[in-house]
């Protein structure tokens, strides 16, 4: 039962604090974009992104602290390959305009049909990603 459990409550967890930031303060929860104008100039009207990705490590943190068996798996690439990989996601993440959390859990739920084309190319990739990988296994 804890399978079933712990992605439904993520996924509780991601829809309530995405909600709470568009009702509250009339923002998407777009984790590249958050991220990806953070790192640019500081300026005060962006303060709310530096709070909004304070709290997500600090609440893996706390997950860390509560729960670290979750934390107990072993990456099977090397280095360069996870470097490589990381980049790759940046670079879709920036040509698509979004990343998953953008599109597929903001921009679908408002219903925009850019992240619904965003969010099925997510999937199609990662259907293909998995026939490509298990083919080659």
């Amino acid at each position: 039962m804890e399978n079933v459990l712990n992605p439904l409550i993520g996924g509780l967890l991601i829809g309530l604090s995405s909600s709470l930031l568009l009702g509250g303060i009339g923002r998407i929860a777009g984790i590249s974009g958050i991220l990806g104008s953070s790192l640019a100039k500081f300026h005060v009207d962006n303060l709310w992104k530096y709070y909004f990705l304070f709290g997500l490590i600090l609440g893996g943190f706390f997950m860390y602290v509560v729960y670290p068996q979750m934390f107990h798996y072993k990456i099977s690439f090397s280095e360069s390959k996870l470097i490589i990989a990381g980049l790759l996601v940046g670079y879709g993440t920036r040509l698509g305009s979004g990343c998953t959390s953008g599109h597929g859990v903001c921009g679908v739920a408002r219903m925009a049909k850019r992240s619904f084309v965003a969010t099925l190319t997510f999937i199609l990739f990662g259907i293909l990603t998995v026939a490509v990988q298990g083919a080659l296994s």
